[in-house]
């Protein structure tokens, strides 16, 4: 699927937003459709039954005691995650393409960046993350909506956002990324457990974006002052 759209964006040249809003409703669809058609329900449940599942919840649903709190072997992961994508940023040779072709994909073509190798390269990361996220929620959960994560796909920008990574692109970091999504998750806990009406989550969340692309603003013209 990434693949694919990857391929999309670089042969028509729509922005890549489009191309995924509109290959993620298709997909919304096909999803609710055949679950619906091959269980009866929207629920695909019964996955603690199947062979090899004991395996697979070691790897992605485990949970272990470290220094005396129990972590899920998802965090691990998360933070595994990070640095391998802060290492890849930033000291190889890929990590300076993607800069490059997301700063400015003619000027990279022009000094011979592979621009289009690297645009699906990252849409096919960005599809495998996503499974390995939907897997490990599956797995943990033994079942799992057919509807889930629909109506999430802007919280995931939003967290990018707030991590500091440019919507125009070029310029941002996994560690970023990573501490907008751990400031939005605790958020979106921290209101429940202050006690606070649940109802003000989309208030916040409206606020924390508009404040993050303020400072999105701001990053944008120290990044290009920067590089003069």
């Amino acid at each position: 699927m990434g693949f694919f759209n990857g391929w999309l964006v670089t042969r028509t040249g729509l922005p890549s937003f489009i191309i995924t809003l509109g290959t993620f409703l298709m997909l919304q669809g096909l999803n609710l459709g055949l679950t619906k058609f091959l269980t009866g329900t929207v629920t695909a449940s019964g996955l603690a039954a199947a062979p090899g599942y004991g395996s697979a919840e070691w790897v992605f649903a485990s949970r272990m005691t470290i220094f005396g709190a129990e972590v899920r072997v998802a965090v691990l992961w998360w933070l595994l995650f990070t640095a391998l994508a802060s290492w890849v940023l930033l000291r190889t040779r890929f990590g300076n393409w993607v800069f490059a072709t997301g700063g400015d994909e003619v000027a990279a073509r022009n000094v011979g960046v592979p621009a289009r190798r690297t645009t699906i390269t990252l849409f096919m990361t960005t599809a495998t993350a996503a499974w390995f996220v939907g897997t490990t929620l599956a797995v943990r959960l033994t079942s799992v909506q057919a509807n889930t994560g629909t109506g999430q796909e802007l919280i995931y920008i939003v967290a990018a956002v707030i991590g500091g990574c440019l919507l125009t692109g070029g310029f941002g970091s996994a560690i970023g990324a990573s501490l907008g999504a751990l400031i939005f998750g605790m958020t979106q806990l921290g209101i429940p457990y202050l006690r606070w009406n649940a109802d003000w989550f989309y208030f916040f969340l409206g606020a924390m974006l508009l404040l993050a692309v303020l400072a999105n603003r701001l990053v944008r013209r120290y990044a290009e002052a920067a590089r003069r």
